[in-house]
């Protein structure tokens, strides 16, 4: 009986296999198992490690060590040969003996490299199996360890080689390094927390419950990892509710991040606009079927503080306000204010949902976590987050190119210091600061050639504006004044004057209420949808500078006639795009030629900057030199975020 079974199971995989190597021809994919010793140079292999016998992800074997009987296999390991060939007869006695009471028992030999199995010794036997479905295949295991080099796919296997002693899986393996730590936070685990059996178990289970929705949507098409779905979707969910939903309900979850999911095959998924986008009519069909713009919005505004506790709240407070008055009855907004935690974070923006709210901006980097949840849950609904690339679909964010205007402020400091000596005090080393210091260097240089910026941060010196004075400065930059009606003292470009007080001469600042009427207005016509389909499927930053008056320099009555039209022509230039402060020769700390001042720097280099000028004396500091109140909005936004381990308590980026 179990032969006649055995024959039919392999007429069965004869059929699949044949399917498989025709579609493999058709589509110009290689339609055998992949050879090892043909893809493997032996000056790629730094060294050996034997695993012993553990249990192999079918689904990972790739390939044969030796070419051997390659052609007898579909690039599937299912069959091709004739059922009357001795090879189909080996097979099908080797499935007889799976189908009987003893089983398959002795375990293949394989070769594993870069997380992929090649099978030495046990082909046969993994067709068989493979042919039932089986999730793991039982075999002795030799790895041969890839040289290192800072090729991804090789940084990523380095990273599953530490994370492999730590679960013992091979099925925990992702394609970009230091994912694995935010999987150990995801989980509620410690960096270096060794898995018990039991939590092998537990989560090898939720994983194989999660893969059936993610090949239900197609996943298997996509050249990531099941483990990197999964740590996408752990970003909005929590592992323990794979515990409680049906089928149906997870595929639902699975949905509604699947754009996220798909973003991890494009190598640069953030697309940053530099402009308020125009509406597309798409000529005259576009115009007769592109959906209804509303007539109205419902806005809805959440704040981590309340105004009066933060000047960058109160910022955006006004900005409100002036959108309010500008755009009078075609707008209505909702605040929540003070939201410190997840929950309330979540609970305010359920009852902004349920209010109306058709547009809801969340105003600090923090609230990303309750938007990203709120996305999946309201996809009708659009969210905006107060920050800078950050990789999600379902949340645009946006923010300023404050580094125009510190290029005007370090041309006011070089024009005003002739010895050339000038301070600066930057805020912390986030997106967009190490920019704004080589900005305000450049303009320094523009009007003075001899400038030299001597740095200290705010974030690792509470004193750093002090010490800079006494170290004998006259000009020290100091943090920007963030609204036009903030006139504290002392803010942006200070002079120290003679009886040791602040001047505060000139300071970027921001304008978010131009910013919202903009923005505001492009969804009213219809801009939004025109934004979504110039990017494609790339996530969308915003990312305005002077042109859409969103920032701008305020200015000290005291400044000589001069400076101040210098300000004018470089406001000018700046908002015309005649002036672009990085296009000119620049030179890093290091020596290295960043541009010969024929190289235009994509807004994503500019964001992203982790280099300081030649002419600046100072450096980035490491996390761990940071004061504790800056280290939440660096984890979020630092140029440096993506190796700095995540927290299990804060929210997984």
């Amino acid at each position: 009986m179990n032969r006649h079974e055995a024959y039919e199971q392999y007429l069965r995989a004869l059929k699949q296999g044949r399917k498989c190597h025709k579609d493999c021809v058709l589509h110009g994919r290689y339609p055998y198992p992949q050879v090892l010793d043909e893809i493997l140079d032996s000056a790629a292999v730094a060294g050996q490690v034997e695993l012993g016998i553990i249990e192999i992800p079918t689904e990972q074997i790739t390939g044969t060590r030796t070419e051997g009987r390659r052609s007898a296999f579909a690039a599937d390991f299912m069959p091709l040969m004739e059922p009357d060939s001795e090879f189909a007869q080996k097979w099908i006695s080797l499935c007889a003996i799976h189908l009987s009471d003893e089983g398959i028992q002795d375990p293949i030999h394989c070769c594993e490299y870069l997380g992929r199995f090649y099978v030495q010794e046990g082909n046969k036997r993994v067709s068989v199996l493979k042919s039932y479905g089986a999730p793991t295949i039982t075999g002795s295991v030799t790895r041969l360890i890839p040289v290192w080099s800072e090729d991804a796919e090789v940084l990523a296997y380095y990273d599953f080689m530490r994370s492999y002693r730590l679960t013992g899986l091979y099925r925990v393996s992702f394609s970009r390094a230091g994912s694995f730590d935010k999987l150990q936070a995801a989980l509620g685990f410690e960096p270096g927390h060794v898995w018990t059996p039991e939590e092998r178990q537990h989560f090898t289970a939720g994983l194989s419950y999660f893969q059936e929705a993610y090949r239900k949507l197609g996943g298997e098409r996509l050249p990531i990892t099941v483990a990197d779905a999964l740590l996408v979707w752990l970003k909005v969910y929590d592992f323990e509710e794979l515990k409680v939903m049906s089928s149906a309900e997870l595929v639902k979850s699975l949905s509604s991040i699947w754009a996220d999911i798909k973003m991890l095959e494009n190598a640069s998924p953030i697309s940053v606009s530099t402009e308020p986008p125009e509406p597309d009519e798409g000529g005259l069909l576009g115009r007769l079927f592109k959906p209804k713009a509303p007539e109205r919005l419902d806005l809805a505004f959440i704040n981590e503080y309340y105004p009066q506790q933060s000047d960058w709240i109160r910022a955006h407070d006004l900005g409100r306000q002036y959108l309010e008055a500008v755009m009078g009855e075609r707008v209505t907004t909702q605040v929540f204010n003070g939201l410190h935690t997840a929950e309330a974070a979540d609970a305010a923006i359920d009852r902004a949902v349920a209010n109306g709210a058709q547009v809801i901006f969340s105003t600090t980097p923090p609230l990303i976590g309750a938007c990203r949840r709120a996305a999946a849950k309201y996809p009708a609904v659009k969210f905006l987050n107060c920050s800078v690339f950050m990789p999600y679909t379902g949340v645009r964010t946006y923010y300023s190119r404050i580094y125009e205007a510190k290029f005007i402020t370090g041309a006011i400091a070089g024009a005003m210091c002739p010895d050339g000596q000038i301070g600066y005090v930057a805020s912390s080393p986030i997106f967009g600061v190490p920019a704004g210091i080589n900005a305000f260097a450049l303009g320094a240089q523009l009007t003075n050639p001899r400038a030299r910026i001597r740095l200290r941060w705010s974030c690792v010196e509470k004193n750093a504006m002090e010490l800079l004075a006494r170290d004998g400065l006259t000009l020290i930059s100091n943090r920007d004044v963030p609204t036009p009606d903030r006139t504290r003292e002392p803010w942006g470009l200070c002079q120290v004057i003679d009886d040791g007080r602040f001047l505060s001469l000139a300071s970027p600042y921001w304008h978010w209420g131009n910013f919202y009427v903009k923005l505001v207005h492009t969804i009213l016509s219809g801009g939004w949808n025109a934004t979504s389909s110039r990017q494609g499927a790339q996530v969308v930053n915003y990312w305005w500078g002077m042109r859409s008056k969103t920032i701008g320099v305020l200015l000290n009555d005291s400044l000589p006639a001069g400076v101040v039209q210098l300000v004018e022509a470089l406001r000018s230039g700046l908002e015309s795009g005649s002036i672009l402060p990085f296009h000119r020769p620049i030179r890093s700390q290091d020596g290295v030629l960043r541009s010969d001042g024929s190289y235009w720097f994509l807004p994503e280099e500019i964001l992203r900057m982790d280099w300081l000028c030649d002419c600046v004396d100072g450096s980035i500091p490491a996390f761990q030199e940071l004061l504790p109140f800056s280290r939440t909005i660096t984890r979020f936004q630092g140029v440096y975020r993506d190796s700095i381990p995540p927290e299990k308590e804060g929210v997984i980026l």
